[in-house]
């Protein structure tokens, strides 16, 4: 049996980056037509790709316009912070307005026009195991009186994805589907426009046209992978457990050199990691829910995907 894993957020660079990179002009400022009409600075889909359009963290999804729910005050929350002035700002927003301008220049809607990655669009068929909501649950009942929408074993986790929000969240997949897709992936040059140094972001991240780049310091995943050869081609590595791992490396908090892989992680606990240098690539897909049905926090997750990558590397690495 094929087990079946809420993609989460690699819908951004496996569907609506692709998408953009395809149908979308890099450069247009997009301010009026996505209703910033009180913005000084132009909006363009380059910034919304690399998280650098000054948008902050998250904004539940609940039918308005992004530009509209901007003009209100929120409670503080880490969710719903302002962006930090001056560098990319990891945002589901700017995927939640590109999928917006992808339905506007084409006339076909999202999850459509998704269907193309080879990836499933949700509501799915076969369920993945529950995960228990995160932070995007209290952050919803803090900036909108709208209901949290409810949880359905066939859509995604995600609270806006849950409830409709195309661009950041909503495809899934098993292990053998998501091989043939990245098999497609690459081979169509996507990673290889997406894998471009384009934005600074928080705590020294470098994000490029939906990839991020992975640097080589301590506990960091690129680290790990520097020591994977060249040619080790396409592999999803699969672990449906939900044991506790051994606790990751201590991890370096400021980044140093690239590692020359970009990366992407899931909040459901999949990650992919891609080299331009040779088109090689991996994904993880695996599981965030603990052994006793709570949600792993952002250290553990690492450590479980850090557990899953080690072996793989040092056969890799002999």
């Amino acid at each position: 049996m094929n087990r079946f894993y809420d993609l989460a957020s690699l819908t951004k660079p496996l569907v609506t980056a692709p998408l953009a990179l395809a149908f979308l002009d890099l450069d247009a400022d997009r301010r009026w037509a996505l209703g910033f009409h009180d913005r000084e600075a132009p909006l363009t889909v380059r910034q919304l790709l690399s998280h650098g359009s000054g948008l902050p963290p998250w904004r539940p999804f609940t039918g308005e316009s992004v530009a509209e729910q901007l003009r209100r005050p929120v409670p503080e929350h880490p969710l719903l912070r302002p962006a930090t002035p001056g560098v990319a700002t990891y945002s589901d927003l700017n995927y939640r307005l590109l999928a917006e301008l992808l339905e506007t220049e084409t006339g076909v809607p999202f999850a459509k026009l998704g269907k193309a990655s080879g990836l499933s669009p949700a509501p799915w068929l076969d369920t993945p195991i529950d995960v228990p909501d995160g932070p995007d649950a209290e952050a919803w009942t803090l900036a909108t009186e709208s209901p949290l929408p409810a949880r359905d074993g066939h859509r995604p986790h995600d609270c806006n994805a849950r409830a409709g929000m195309p661009g950041h969240a909503g495809f899934g997949t098993t292990a053998p589907q998501l091989h043939a897709a990245l098999a497609r992936w690459v081979a169509s040059g996507w990673p290889d426009r997406m894998a471009v140094d384009t934005a600074e972001g928080e705590n020294g991240a470098r994000w490029g046209l939906g990839l991020q780049a992975a640097f080589a310091s301590g506990g960091r995943f690129g680290q790990l992978l520097s020591r994977i050869p060249p040619g080790i081609g396409l592999h999803v590595l699969e672990d449906s457990s939900i044991d506790t791992p051994a606790n990751a490396p201590n991890l370096d908090i400021a980044p140093r050199s690239a590692s020359g892989w970009w990366f992407h992680l899931g909040y459901t606990g999949p990650a992919l990691f891609y080299r331009p240098s040779d088109r090689s690539c991996l994904a993880l897909l695996l599981n965030r829910r603990g052994p006793d049905g709570a949600l792993l926090d952002a250290e553990a997750l690492r450590a479980r995907r850090w557990a899953i990558l080690a072996p793989f590397v040092g056969q890799s690495s002999g």
